[in-house]
């Protein structure tokens, strides 16, 4: 069993549910994943010789290696995600993997506008909205397309996925509330999905035990508790001890500066390995001030999987980590 994206904090918690089930776990990332009970293997999506080795003697791979981030060169984007996908996809076949478990993101299928109780759309990287959203839908057509017999591919889509060590969402609304530089858009008003750590791995998981099941498919995996943007930020600020957003900005401005910045941010010259980040986006804008929750029967049936974790529970786990 191969994980990529296993030094990342959702690639190591499935990884050690593979282990946890009694799985032979290899993992495939550019620094350590240090799993206990996993075999790493270091190297790098963008390395077809290193990737062949990775699924050499392996039956399945769970791919979560990417690219993730709010801006960067659309060639890194490129590279990683799709023709790193790609490569992926070849030296897996060449070696007779059996089953794929593409992890995904359901802002392949987002186009700005209001998601109310819907499934999985279908991916379109040319209206998925930044670098990051239109190279993971051409990469999950590409997994999706080589879904046959023999040759099992799933897509699962875990929607913003948080928890302790979370440093995607979680440590960003931690380290702006502090320094006094997170608003609320909208009033924070617009109801969104979201998923809990330990959730997400089981749902991948899952995906990879019923694949029978779900192959040739894309499932969207939230805790299916719709809660108000506000909400969801706020109890991340009191389970770190940092104070709530204070101040607030309509949503139809925040997008329109959120481009701007976003414009002159690919403009300046930056380190090529800068981990530097716009503070606002256009994508970034339309996440908090749009409505996006999801109908969740078709995936629990097809995976066989309920969240185990509630938002409320999760939000205390986080508050423990915290030490508060």
């Amino acid at each position: 069993m191969l994980v990529t994206g296993a030094s990342g904090l959702l690639g190591s918690v499935v990884a050690r549910r593979l282990v946890a089930h009694g799985h032979a776990v290899r993992t495939f990332q550019r620094r350590p994943a240090r799993v206990t009970g996993a075999a790493d293997t270091l190297g790098s999506m963008t390395d077809p010789a290193a990737v062949a080795r990775a699924v050499d003697g392996v039956d399945a791979v769970i791919h979560l290696a990417a690219k993730v981030s709010f801006a960067g060169d659309p060639r890194d984007f490129l590279a990683v995600n799709v023709d790193g996908t790609a490569t992926l996809l070849d030296a897996a076949r060449v070696a007779g993997v059996a089953d794929v478990v593409f992890v995904s993101s359901p802002s392949v299928a987002h186009a700005g506008t209001s998601i109310v109780g819907a499934g999985a759309g279908p991916a379109d990287p040319r209206r998925a909205r930044g670098e990051y959203a239109r190279t993971k839908a051409a990469a999950e057509l590409l997994a999706l397309a080589a879904d046959a017999p023999g040759f099992r591919v799933a897509a699962i889509r875990p929607h913003i996925v948080w928890g302790p060590g979370d440093t995607q969402l979680v440590e960003r609304v931690v380290d702006r509330a502090r320094r006094g530089r997170l608003p609320m858009l909208d009033a924070g008003a617009a109801l969104i999905d979201s998923t809990y750590i330990d959730n997400a791995a089981a749902a991948i998981v899952a995906g990879l035990h019923r694949m029978d099941h779900a192959h040739g498919q894309a499932l969207v995996v939230t805790n299916g508790q719709p809660r108000m943007v506000g909400e969801l930020i706020g109890g991340i600020c009191r389970a770190a001890g940092v104070p709530e957003p204070a101040w607030h900005v309509p949503g139809g401005l925040a997008r329109a500066v959120g481009g701007v910045i976003e414009a002159a941010w690919r403009v300046r010259r930056r380190p090529k390995d800068s981990a530097d980040e716009p503070p606002m986006t256009r994508f970034l804008a339309e996440q908090l001030s749009t409505a996006h929750w999801f109908d969740q029967r078709h995936t629990r049936e097809v995976l066989d999987w309920a969240p185990a974790v509630s938002i409320e529970d999760g939000l205390a786990r986080l508050a423990a980590h915290y030490g508060r």
